[in-house]
């Protein structure tokens, strides 16, 4: 059932669910998250069913307020605290030592844990109420496009989910970077809106980024954020090359692009224009390419973006996408 939020009723019911072992769907700013109680195993595990996730990815858990870290985690640095002061709440998740009563299914069996304070009204006010920590992936089949709506959320999981609260379209649209705070270096395992340099600014320290096959944080999957059309991403002259080779049975395609190309003609190929700002392509990659994977291509072509800072997030999900990692890039 999905329910616009326009009562404290609503937040109620969807605690009841959650206190009751049930599923709930709630928006972030990032992406819509599918939640359960952190602390019922069994609720937890329906997680990994609903989404045909495999247990050994580990999930993120969401709490109302950074005063909640000790609940969940121990030897919190003050170089922890000092980034939940700033980005709290926000797009960025910690990974920390885990308190001993955390569920092995949470952690896949690691002794670290994901914490975050989404930045959402509606996904606040439901972790307020609740009290405690709500483990929450995104809220769609594993490996697929995140749903930034609560429309997507229901194309996707329909009567897997006992709720979905609908808070419009997410803002930001990208999930949240993940740092890893357990050694001396903070390391960046899952590249989101949070940038390095922003981390390091604040730390007044250096950052690491990890390599992408040596962890096991959500979203690291060579194939991740994926269509069902084939996706390619490709600079301007492979995509120039691509036209000119194209056959009609490999017709139509969509070109998804973010700059003024000059292309050859070729009938049944279709542009769609992007923003060529990083913050706002950010919004509206996966409702466009939810979108544009309904219309049943035979490929969906995509303009590379910059490899700039601000752009390092998209261009992750965009790789993950089309399954071509930064090696083969």
């Amino acid at each position: 059932m999905v329910i616009k939020l326009d009562s404290k009723l609503n937040i109620m019911h969807a605690v009841t669910l959650l206190r009751a072992g049930k599923l709930v769907a709630f928006p972030t700013e990032t992406v819509y998250g599918l939640g359960a109680d952190a602390n019922n195993e069994m609720a937890v595990r329906q997680i990994f069913r609903a989404k045909e996730r495999p247990f050994d990815h580990p999930l993120i858990v969401h709490i109302a307020k950074k005063e909640q870290l000790p609940e969940w985690a121990r030897d919190i640095s003050s170089s922890a605290m000092r980034l939940a002061e700033t980005f709290w709440p926000g797009p960025l998740t910690m990974v920390l030592k885990k308190q001993p009563h955390v569920l092995k299914v949470v952690t896949a069996g690691q002794e670290t844990i994901a914490l975050r304070v989404p930045n959402h009204p509606i996904a606040l006010a439901l972790l307020q109420v609740f009290g405690g920590g709500i483990a929450a992936p995104y809220a769609n089949i594993f490996t697929h496009i995140s749903p930034t709506s609560a429309e997507a959320v229901m194309e996707a999981l329909a009567e897997k989910v006992d709720l979905i609260l609908d808070g419009g379209l997410c803002e930001v649209g990208l999930e949240s970077t993940i740092v890893d705070m357990t050694g001396h270096t903070p390391v960046i395992l899952r590249k989101g809106m949070v940038t390095a340099d922003e981390i390091s600014a604040v730390l007044e320290m250096p950052i690491a980024v990890s390599p992408q096959e040596t962890v096991r944080v959500p979203g690291m999957h060579h194939v991740h954020y994926a269509p069902s059309t084939r996706t390619l991403l490709m600079n301007t002259s492979e995509i120039i090359n691509f036209l000119k080779t194209l056959k009609d049975d490999e017709l139509p395609i969509i070109l998804l692009i973010h700059t003024e190309l000059s292309l050859p003609a070729v009938n049944k190929t279709f542009c769609v224009n992007m923003p060529n700002q990083a913050k706002a392509y950010a919004h509206e990659l996966y409702r466009v390419l939810r979108s544009l994977d309904q219309e049943r291509p035979k490929y969906i072509i995509i303009e590379d973006v910059p490899n700039t800072i601000e752009w390092q997030a998209i261009r992750d999900r965009l790789q993950k996408a089309s399954g071509r990692t930064n090696d083969s890039h």
